[in-house]
């Protein structure tokens, strides 16, 4: 998990990207189609549509976008189609890195994707060649001022969480995909409101960069995470607190 938690950090660092609030519902709409493409436009039997408009309301995104990019998803709407996939490639140091992305042209993405990834010390790579090292699962973290360990522990396991994890300032719930809606609700439900929900891909151990290595994976974290067609970013990238402080 310690991954996980690093490249956390790199998405906290990087907060001013994360204003950019046309980038935020560019990504979020597309993956409300996706999910509403794939599982209906109805959210209380579609999770994953569920999930991800709870991301957009909680980023303030108007109600009518929501609806628009539900009807283009479910066809009533005309629209750009997108295609979900996910790359995976190495980074500086050997990083393992998978890119989910949701695009309209698959050829375009591939050839920026890959020019990312050789411009900052990396190169994509086939299908399979890291996917096997991540597993996926849900996460959520709360800050430890929210919580004590013993009390958000009695209720995350209850409700179905694999583990919690001491991530430096938060706690971590860390739980089997299938789990991850019961344990968000029971979080809730005690008053301890996860500050960050998603369904990720968690690296079963992590690489430990140093000195120019972690300056370079930064900068292709960034890249990646700016680009349009990308959703997320997994990675068992690892440094020392010290050492991403020290990237501007």
């Amino acid at each position: 998990m310690s991954g996980h938690s690093k490249w956390a950090t790199i998405k906290h660092k990087k907060g001013a990207a994360d204003a950019k609030r046309g980038r935020v519902f560019t990504r979020i709409i597309k993956e409300i189609s996706v999910a509403a493409r794939a599982g209906g436009g109805d959210a209380d039997s579609n999770p994953r549509l569920r999930t991800i408009i709870a991301e957009a309301k909680a980023e303030n995104m108007p109600a009518d976008n929501i609806k628009r990019a539900i009807q283009r998803g479910t066809g009533e709407l005309p629209g750009a189609t997108y295609e979900e996939a996910m790359f995976e490639g190495y980074g500086p140091g050997g990083v393992a890195v998978l890119v989910e992305v949701a695009t309209d042209n698959r050829n375009r993405t591939v050839s920026e994707l890959r020019h990312m990834f050789s411009k900052n010390g990396g190169n994509l790579g086939e299908s399979g060649c890291v996917a096997w090292m991540f597993s996926k699962k849900g996460y959520l973290s709360i800050p430890k001022s929210k919580a004590s360990e013993d009390d958000l522990m009695s209720v995350v396991l209850d409700a179905g969480a694999e583990d919690l994890k001491d991530d430096g300032d938060e706690w971590g719930v860390q739980t089997p995909p299938d789990a991850f809606e019961a344990v968000k609700e029971a979080m809730k439900k005690a008053g301890f409101e996860p500050t960050s929900a998603e369904i990720s891909m968690v690296s079963q151990n992590s690489v430990k960069l140093t000195g120019k290595n972690v300056a370079a994976m930064v900068r292709l974290a960034e890249a990646l995470e700016d680009h349009d067609d990308v959703q997320k970013v997994h990675s068992n990238f690892d440094a020392d607190e010290k050492e991403l402080q020290a990237v501007e």
